[in-house]
């Protein structure tokens, strides 16, 4: 391996378990980057794969930090890669996203020209690799959100995102003992942030291509267990009732409050043959799909008018699910006390990795011979 002289001023580090099928796609568009190769470094961390992850990583990383005895989530993942990072600049990066040529130059130019700026992040592009409607309306949505809501943030994305490493060590990093799977370590991440007075802005214009394929089971898993319940646990724990960013704009907590209405109203009527809590239920679905209709449209011009009528019962059942969320987490939040009230442990101070739980210098590669 040949390391620079001095040291980068981004650290670039990539999580992954059981990765390969997308691991390489963006290991190499990290590689096509603009951003000149000697002010940056990629850090993978392979998360005890147990396919070709490790080889994939080692073919393309600067370095590569291999977990044992996990997997560990990419919370913890993380923050092992920036214990091991030596920028002052620390870009997380999934390992089933694409970058864009420009997307490191970008965060990059924009944290080292403006100090005042503690972390940015951007969002997928319009051309994800899987087709199919679940898919394709999943990731859209998420452009969708990001790109209708540029500038100041409440909240942090690491699926495409940066913050300055001073700054993240002294947070503590993400809360590894709180998301031991892939759920909302980032956001929790960047509301200790805000919390904090720190800097957190969104631009859209830093983009990556989206290679995971979505099922309509792992749709509803992911947006109830994986985001719902543990997202509304944690503006409970917080107090937090105010005006929200991104997912939790006040409205769509009313879209959120119209559904599950409509939904309970068309059971009730069901279970007791009432015609007109039926068309009251269906009203009320009906004032939901009316008040997305800014959001049909745009689906309507990316994907045609056949794809904007086929996301019709995706609305419903995100609103649903987001009802269902709010529902579960008031059950848990009043029902029993909050297990995760700790903090871990700051990754600045955690004490040295053993033999056991890491191998740093496993799989060590570098493919820049010509810088």
């Amino acid at each position: 391996m040949i390391m620079a002289s001095h040291p980068p001023v981004l650290s670039v580090i990539v999580p992954v378990h059981d990765g390969a099928a997308t691991l390489e796609e963006s290991l190499v568009a990290l590689r096509s980057s603009d951003l000149e190769a000697r002010a940056w470094e990629l850090i993978v961390v392979d998360d005890a794969s147990t396919d070709r992850s490790g080889e994939i990583a080692a073919i393309h990383a600067d370095r590569v930090v291999t977990l044992r005895e996990g997997p560990h989530g990419p919370a913890f993942a993380r923050n092992r890669g920036a214990e091991t990072a030596r920028g002052d600049l620390l870009a997380f990066v999934d390992a089933d996203v694409m970058v864009h040529g420009d997307a490191l130059a970008r965060l990059f130019s924009r944290l080292t020209r403006e100090p005042g700026l503690v972390a940015l992040f951007g969002a997928y592009d319009t051309r994800p690799r899987a087709r199919g409607l679940v898919t394709e309306y999943r990731n859209l949505l998420h452009h969708y959100v990001h790109a209708s809501r540029p500038g100041p943030a409440n909240t942090f994305w690491a699926g495409l995102g940066a913050i300055r490493r001073d700054v993240f060590l002294r947070a503590g990093g993400f809360d590894e003992l709180r998301y031991p799977r892939p759920r909302i370590e980032d956001i929790e991440l960047g509301y200790r942030l805000r919390a904090a007075g720190s800097r957190i802005e969104l631009d859209p214009g830093i983009q990556g291509t989206h290679l995971k394929r979505w099922s309509l089971v792992s749709l509803i898993r992911c947006d109830l267990l994986d985001r719902g319940v543990p997202w509304m646990r944690l503006l409970l724990e917080q107090g937090n009732t105010g005006p929200g960013t991104l997912n939790i704009e006040r409205r769509e907590r009313v879209h959120t409050a119209l559904a599950l209405a409509g939904i309970a109203a068309l059971n009730v009527a069901i279970a007791i043959g009432s015609w007109t809590l039926a068309g009251a239920g269906v009203l009320l679905l009906l004032s939901v799909l009316v008040s997305s209709a800014p959001l049909l449209l745009w689906f309507a011009r990316e994907r045609g008018v056949l794809f904007a009528a086929g996301v019709l019962p995706l609305r419903l059942l995100y609103y649903g699910l987001n009802g269902i969320s709010v529902v579960l987490a008031l059950i848990l939040h009043f029902g029993s006390r909050w297990t995760s009230g700790h903090r871990s442990t700051p990754v600045s101070s955690l004490p040295p990795l053993t033999a056991g739980e890491t191998d740093l210098n496993s799989g060590l590669a570098s493919n820049r011979n010509a810088t």
